[in-house]
């Protein structure tokens, strides 16, 4: 089985119409994703490429039972866009929009906090269940179904090691990124948990970077609960303090937050840090022999 994402999941698409999201859409659906509904306000009764477009989300569930959400929405509208898809009953919201104001999605964040809706994101690549279904801007060619759960806060970095896993005929059970903003849905702890309880699941590739403590704390969690093997990347060695590298959230703040000190945590409980995404791919190549 694949984390989150199936083959059969019904996913509507919010901001269908516009440049992105018509392109994904139809790359996703090309790619086998169940694609069954559209949102864009003011434009219901159309269609794209046979997709049918509602004026809310909570029209396109009640008409044809999406239970996966995808938003591709001005970062303006992305927050209430989250919020109207968790308000009409989606299960897994996934928002690939950058550049969302840090006090909208504390907004976001305290309201959907208790309830069992998962997001992923903001500012993020998306989750892909390789062979199966692809619920945002991955690359799907450069994937391969098989047994290597894969979590990052990076996008392209995602792409890379993917890629490398790909090429050395190692697949993966499902690849989700989490997304680099200081507020997001889902975090690597949480995804851990996921991958140690799915039986396709054979080990574990963790994709950090610099700022902030997620990656200490999900080093925490693979010493205390995880039985798979787990290999890492921490990606900003050579990033200057307090200068902001990419995401909004990758900062080093005085001492903390550094790519060696991640490195550190993870290695001190037995997690294998790869220097470079050639590395992690042989890292896992021999965790799996």
């Amino acid at each position: 089985m694949a984390v989150l994402l199936e083959a059969d999941t019904p996913v509507v698409v919010q901001g269908i119409t516009g440049k992105e999201g018509r392109f994904h859409t139809l790359r996703n659906r090309d790619y086998g994703t169940n694609v069954v509904a559209g949102v864009t306000p003011g434009k219901a009764g159309e269609d794209v490429e046979g997709i049918p477009v509602f004026d809310s989300v909570a029209e396109a569930v009640e008409a044809t039972g999406a239970d996966a959400s995808i938003t591709f929405v001005p970062a303006r509208f992305a927050a209430d866009a989250i919020l109207e898809a968790a308000d009409a009953g989606v299960s897994l919201i996934v928002c690939i929009t950058e550049g969302i104001p840090v006090l909208d999605m504390a907004r976001v964040a305290n309201y959907l906090r208790g309830k069992e809706h998962v997001l992923i994101g903001p500012n993020c690549p998306g989750l892909i269940s390789p062979g199966k279904a692809n619920l945002g801007i991955i690359p799907g060619e450069i994937t391969k179904e098989g047994g290597v759960g894969l979590v990052s806060r990076s996008g392209t970095l995602t792409y890379q090691i993917m890629n490398e896993l790909t090429q050395r005929g190692i697949g993966q059970s499902t690849c989700i990124g989490i997304g680099g903003d200081p507020i997001i849905g889902t975090g690597f702890v949480d995804v851990l948990a996921r991958f140690e309880a799915d039986p396709q699941t054979e080990a574990v590739v963790l994709i950090g970077e610099i700022g902030g403590s997620d990656e200490e704390r999900a080093a925490e969690y693979i010493a205390e609960h995880m039985t798979k093997p787990v290999v890492a990347y921490v990606a900003g060695f050579t990033a200057p303090p307090g200068k902001r590298m990419g995401h909004a959230g990758a900062i080093i703040t005085g001492s903390t937050g550094t790519a060696q000190a991640k490195a550190e945590a993870f290695e001190a409980v037995g997690v294998r840090v790869g220097r470079n995404p050639t590395e992690v791919a042989e890292l896992v190549e021999a965790a799996l022999s």
